[in-house]
């Protein structure tokens, strides 16, 4: 490392137009023999995204170019060949472009960012996430777009289930090589920025890349300048074609075409992998994970923008489901990096205070084969022998017990020979006496040993209604299904005080254990555990109803007294005649006039009533 600060001037020009919260001296990893200027290499402000891959010695890298963090830039930079661009002129990207990833391939680079859509006419700032796409062997144009990338291109990734708003905001991406002749898919996660329910939801989409190439492929948007609106390109195509990786500058016809075509007209859909709601995914690892049925499993580790890391795995049908959920930092922020070292059998977490080393399986965690079985993690498996869930070292260990395709403990913890079964296990280890009062009401506890299992209380081999209370008296069992595997949970044997009964045959040689649970008496004389007063529903009742007969009888009283209050106002003024004025008080109205009448009823109302009524 080599120490790179900045300059004095430097420092007070930042302090001068920014405040210094956050300036620090950094570090550079020499990549070269000189220190050389970070403009358009690196950010302004650490609140900048920015991306860089380095490519056979030459670093691609996305950034903001300017203080204000307002002139998106992608930039080739150190290697032989020559300084690269984005023409800021032409506005290839919107000013608000924030970069997140940047992944080569065989001819091209990619560039993964969020910026607002100028092709869409929405009634807000519509956000959607791009792919762009420049050529290593690039040179630029001798005299057209001199120093700038001829062969930039973008389009449109789309993340979206059917009926539901779409995740057009991209947080993160991924490559994963896959070996022939399977193709190598680009794995992203993406929020919304609308909230639905209160609560942001998150999704990963995986992109093939031969889609992505084919949309690169394909037609053009245009901008046509009278009604600036984009449409379809639809004219002769031109050769050599735009945007493609040939060698050497291109024609002007060529350059003067990419100015305003850079935009391609179809969209890269993705395939929907896991769609979690309340969640925030910042970052993403993959990698795949040969399980003991000799099948590769793509396994996703997920960073959260509170600090929470999840492990997911995607099963045969496409469909991912959670592993693992660990809390990393003791303050919520966000997962600002994942890198994963296979060789250390570890993941590297990166935030704002730290790295954390993480284990890429906790398989200790689990204590059972049922657990063990249950979790559906590619990395751990059931040692009968040692009675321990342990890391996968090789495939093919055969006493080993593994179910990845179903996750059934019922055939891979048996013992000896048996088909796959789902048969609930309906013995418990050990069974819980309560005693109960005569008419009272007991609280049993009901612990939840997994979050993707279902619950229900069951009476010997009948399900229990779902309801908070039950008369009962005898054997009840906590059931939890997963993978339409059951297993029992706790049982407890509810017993009387005054009458006990007779335990059940079938539980017969099973521990007992005495325990005490709340307790609400319903009648009697006794006192009761847990005493449960609706005094104050009473107290809120009453209050209510008085407010509202009294409102009502406000009413009634106040109907008469306003339209005796109308009978007493002076009738038959009606608009005074030409050139005279309105009178401008009633006494005015009650001099005897030929134009201003009143009548005797009225007279004598305004008798009764006196000043109060005038």
């Amino acid at each position: 490392m080599i120490p790179w600060p900045a300059s004095d001037k430097k420092k007070s020009e930042c302090a001068f137009k920014k405040s210094n919260e956050g300036l620090q001296d950094s570090n550079l990893l020499p990549i070269s023999d000189k220190v050389m200027e970070g403009k358009g290499q690196s950010p302004f402000d650490p609140a900048h995204k920015n991306t860089a891959v380095l490519v056979d010695g030459m670093l691609y890298s996305g950034t903001m170019n300017n203080f204000l963090g307002s002139e998106p830039i992608l930039m080739r930079t150190l290697g032989s060949q020559p300084v690269l661009k984005t023409d800021t002129f032409l506005r290839w990207l919107h000013p608000d472009a924030s970069f997140v990833a940047a992944i080569p391939s065989t001819e091209v680079v990619y560039f993964f960012f969020e910026e607002t859509a100028s092709e869409f006419e929405f009634f807000e700032k519509l956000h959607t996430s791009r792919v762009a796409r420049v050529c290593k062997n690039d040179v630029g144009g001798e005299k057209l777009l001199q120093k700038k990338w001829t062969t930039f291109l973008k389009a449109q990734l789309l993340c979206t289930q059917p009926g539901q708003l779409p995740f057009n905001v991209i947080r993160h991406a991924v490559l994963l090589p896959a070996d022939s002749p399977s193709v190598p898919h680009i794995y992203a996660v993406f929020t919304s920025q609308w909230q639905v329910g209160g609560t942001r939801s998150s999704a990963v989409c995986a992109f093939s890349l031969v889609d992505i190439e084919n949309v690169f492929k394909g037609k053009y948007k245009e901008l046509n300048k009278e009604t600036s609106r984009w449409t379809t390109y639809s004219d002769s195509e031109i050769t050599p074609r735009p945007g493609s990786c040939s060698v050497g500058p291109s024609s002007d016809k060529v350059l003067t075409f990419m100015k305003d075509h850079f935009l391609m007209d179809k969209q890269v859909v993705g395939t929907p992998l896991l769609v979690k709601s309340g969640v925030e995914y910042t970052q993403l690892a993959v990698e795949t994970a040969p399980g003991l049925d000799g099948h590769d499993h793509l396994v996703m580790y997920l960073g959260t923008s509170t600090g929470s890391l999840h492990k997911a795995v995607v099963s045969g049908d496409g469909d991912a489901y959670l592993v693992e959920e660990i809390q990393l930092f003791p303050d919520p922020e966000p997962v600002r990096n994942l890198q994963l070292a296979p060789t250390q059998g570890a993941l590297f977490a990166g935030s704002s205070g730290g790295v954390w080393r993480v284990p890429r399986a906790n398989c200790s965690v689990y204590e059972s084969c049922v657990d063990c079985v249950l979790a559906r993690d590619p990395h751990c498996a059931w040692d009968p022998e040692s009675q321990i869930c342990r890391l996968l070292s090789a495939p093919n260990l055969n006493s080993w017990k593994q179910d990845m395709e179903r996750g059934n403990p019922g055939w891979a913890c048996a013992n000896g020979p048996m088909g796959r079964s789902h048969r609930p296990q309906s013995r418990p280890q050990i069974i819980k006496e309560v005693l109960a009062v005569p008419n009272s009401i007991l609280e049993l506890p009901c612990p939840h040993l997994s979050a993707l299992a279902s619950y229900h209380w069951s009476h010997s081999q009948a399900a229990l209604p779902e309801a908070s209370s039950a008369v009962y008296n005898g054997s009840l069992l906590l059931l939890a299904t997963e993978n339409g595997f059951s297993y029992p949970v706790v049982s407890y044997w509810v017993d009387s005080e005054e009458q006990a009964l007779a335990l059940d045959p079938e539980l017969a040689g099973i521990p007992r254990e005495r325990v005490e649970v709340p307790l609400t008496r319903v009648g009697g004389g006794a006192a009761v555990a847990v005493q449960r007063s609706y005094w104050p529903h009473f107290l809120v009742v009453t209050v209510l109803l008085a407010l509202v007969l009294s409102g009502a009888l406000i009413v009634l009283l106040a109907s008469p007294l306003g339209a005796l209050r109308a009978r007493g106002k002076v009738q038959g003024c009606g608009s005074p005649p030409p050139g005279e004025k309105a009178p401008l008080s009633r006494e005015q109205c009650l001099q005897p006039r030929k134009d201003c009448r009143t009548s005797v009823s009225d007279t004598d109302a305004d008798s009764r009533l006196g000043t109060e009524v005038a």
